[in-house]
């Protein structure tokens, strides 16, 4: 597993531990970024990982089609430690 900010069709961005699953992005320990809080966009948390402004909600986990997947960001995971 690695740790991927992910962005689903419409809008839904989650970061999380992916894999893959057959057809399904599995994405583990998933949080929602519900606000990126940055001021030069999602590559901002991808490279520097949570800004004080950034909102993430808990998801559990989360499956999407790979048809379903828009973009995903490599992440530094010690950037993203709780």
């Amino acid at each position: 597993m690695e740790k991927q900010i992910i962005v689903g069709q419409r809008g839904w961005v989650f970061i999380g531990d992916v894999r893959q699953d057959g057809d399904q992005v599995v994405i583990e320990n998933a949080q929602n970024i519900r606000r990126w809080g940055t001021t030069t966009g999602l590559g901002q948390l991808a490279l520097e990982g949570p800004q004080p402004n950034t909102v993430l909600d808990p998801a559990g986990t989360v499956m999407i089609h790979q048809l379903g997947i828009v973009a995903r960001f490599k992440v530094d995971a010690e950037k993203w430690q709780n």
